[in-house]
């Protein structure tokens, strides 16, 4: 997850979605590739988008398990008051977010970017709208046409496709194809090989070189 509108200055790093134990824990799945900083993120922020409310709230212990994490916050020590946390993300605020190497970037950063491509005359495809880490060695920017910065969600489909009058894009995030990237300015311009961004063309057949790296 990214920032949502209505929502800059923060980041998610988790998400609530069940009450673990009976003395106020709870399950949450990892929208973070850097758990281990929950020993550093003992000043968390639990945020409803049907409320718009954010919460602030200490993190007294955290253990891994199965593939998410269960926290424990003070004052939080009841079933009852665990329940009032479910469907919360767990926020930080955006300067706390973790130094990355050159090369590498935050999915939040990524999203909502204009892509242009520009190999012949300068041409928008679209707004990056997810990204998608599972179908190789690069991740996949899902751009969407004919869609608002303020409106992009994270929707992955299973390749390019006609959906709400747009199409969306698989394409991969990799040195070859992006030759500007200008996060403040929400612009990524790219040259893609001919033919990948009609409706049919194979993934496999694309032979996309170095990667960049994406982060949660």
């Amino acid at each position: 997850m990214g920032e949502d509108a209505g929502n800059a200055g923060f980041v998610t790093i988790a998400r609530v979605v069940k009450v673990q134990g009976r003395v106020g824990e709870v399950a949450a799945e990892l929208h973070t590739d850097f758990p281990e900083r929950f020993e550093q993120r003992r000043t968390l922020y639990a945020w409803r988008e049907s409320s718009g409310q954010r919460r602030q709230l200490h993190l007294d212990e955290y253990w891994p398990h199965k593939g998410g994490m269960v926290l424990k916050f003070a004052g939080v020590d009841s079933i009852e008051a665990a329940e009032t946390l479910l469907g919360s993300e767990i926020q930080i605020p955006v300067q706390e977010r973790a130094e990355l190497e050159a090369g590498t970037f935050y999915v939040s950063e990524l999203l909502g970017c204009l892509v242009v491509e520009t190999s012949q005359e300068a041409r928008e495809i679209g707004t990056v709208v997810d990204v998608d880490f599972g179908a190789g060695t690069a991740p996949l920017l899902i751009v969407k046409s004919n869609v608002s910065v303020a409106d992009s969600q994270p929707t992955p489909p299973p390749r390019a496709q006609a959906h709400d009058g747009g199409k969306e894009f698989m394409i991969p995030f990799v040195e070859s194809f992006t030759k500007k990237l200008d996060l403040q300015g929400k612009r990524i311009e790219m040259q893609l090989p001919e033919g990948m961004l009609e409706l049919d063309a194979p993934l496999g057949a694309r032979k996309p070189g170095r990667q960049r790296t994406a982060k949660r």
